[in-house]
């Protein structure tokens, strides 16, 4: 492994996660505020849009690494480094959602319905509970699978960070047969997609199908979690072409590996559509009123299918044309660009599934300013977290293009 100089970041960076910060508390107490002064609805929807979007792209960045390994990849040593660096964002994701249920009056749609028997499902405590045990166990398997895939990865000459001495000291007991340790590796990443698909759908029906009772689809666990996918390869994308470029750090892809990682991303663009396709052709054909409403209200009724369009277009119908070029995917600034619309397209996605069971009439698209502002300080938080664990860990971005090994 090639060995990383220990020095001080630059004043630039620690301004850069100084402002990243201040954003994130200029968000948070905006939502504070918002919440307190007589429009709860609206922040808690604008809360739970960010806890899921922000979460999603963390759980398939960090699927990127588990998938990679478990089939045995090499070309993308580089970037599976990178989207280790998502899993920074976990325990943040881990509070934000002990935090919803502070919310649960104005986030549970539901609350004093007649569900018609769906009462023993839908319960606040039994909710609440089921999903933070399956977020802990994703987490933990996460963790799991990062302290031994760290084993590899960091130069034991260095101890310039409290983590990687605190890692070190712990590895000192065992950890010494390779192949022992890559074995765990290969099952702890099989459990960790396994628990993925799992705890993506759970979310998917409880936190956002339920906020509809009345609407039901089968697929929309399988929808959720190959959205996660989707949208946390084009986010791990983004991170990765921007260190590419950097001149702060000697991290660079070659345009092979952006081709490949590119493909893929291409790839669940046409997963994505696809079940998106098959839910709403079940439900067309099927033409039943309980199923049929949530349809037509989101795709068909102004100005929601306004935001249905745009979804539509920039999640799919725009990467499908564009990537069908592999000059372009060779292009780290045009793949900024390009996941930054689609990730921007599930955003929408996420605010029009929810924000029509809240906001039952609205002669305009109902994202302003107060939505721009929370969203910013998910961001803010969401990149301070990944710059924080890239810091503790500079190592993984002293990779050269095309080193594998």
């Amino acid at each position: 492994m090639t060995s990383v100089t220990a020095e001080s970041p630059p004043s630039g960076g620690k301004l850069l996660q100084l402002i990243l910060l201040l954003i994130a508390g200029a968000g948070f107490l905006y939502f504070i505020y918002l919440a307190a002064s007589g429009n709860p609805k609206q922040a808690w929807l604008i809360y739970l849009v960010n806890f899921l979007f922000f979460s999603a792209l963390a759980h398939g960045a960090m699927l990127f690494s588990t998938l990679m390994h478990f089939t045995g990849a090499k070309w993308s040593r580089a970037l599976s480094g990178v989207a280790e660096a998502f899993s920074a964002f976990f325990p943040l994701s881990f509070v934000l959602f002990l935090i919803l249920f502070i919310g649960q009056d104005h986030l549970f749609t539901w609350l004093g319905e007649d569900l018609h028997g769906k009462e023993v499902w839908l319960n606040v405590p039994f909710l609440f509970t089921r999903d933070l045990v399956g977020i802990l166990i994703l987490y933990v398997l996460g963790f799991i699978y990062l302290y031994h895939s760290l084993w590899f990865r960091l130069n034991r000459s260095q101890e310039n960070t409290w983590l990687k001495r605190f890692l070190y000291k712990r590895w000192e007991s065992g950890f010494a047969d390779l192949e022992k340790v890559n074995r765990r590796m290969i099952f702890l990443a099989g459990w960790f997609m396994f628990t993925f698909a799992i705890v993506l759908s759970l979310l998917g029906f409880d936190l956002v199908m339920s906020m509809d009772a009345h609407w039901f689809s089968t697929l929309f666990g399988a929808y959720s979690f190959v959205k996660a996918i989707y949208s946390g390869f084009g986010a791990l994308i983004i991170v990765a072409a921007i260190l590419h470029m950097s001149s702060s750090n000697s991290f660079s892809l070659t345009g092979k590996q952006f081709r490949d990682i590119s493909t893929l991303f291409f790839g669940f663009s046409i997963v994505w559509a696809d079940f998106f396709y098959c839910q709403f052709l079940v439900i067309w054909y099927g033409n039943i009123p309980e199923e049929t409403a949530y349809i037509i209200k989101r795709t068909m009724v102004q100005p929601w299918n306004i935001v249905a369009w745009v979804v539509f277009i920039g999640c799919f119908i725009l990467p499908f044309i564009l990537l069908l070029s592999g000059k372009l995917k060779e292009l780290p600034q045009f793949m900024i660009v390009i996941c930054t619309l689609v990730l921007a397209g599930f955003w929408m996605e996420h605010f029009l599934l929810l924000a029509p069971n809240y906001i039952k009439e609205a002669e305009t698209v109902p994202i302003g300013i107060s939505e721009v502002i929370i969203t910013a300080g998910f961001l803010g938080l969401f990149v301070v977290s990944i710059s924080a664990y890239l810091k503790q860990f500079p190592e993984l971005l002293d990779i050269k293009a095309g080193e594998v090994d």
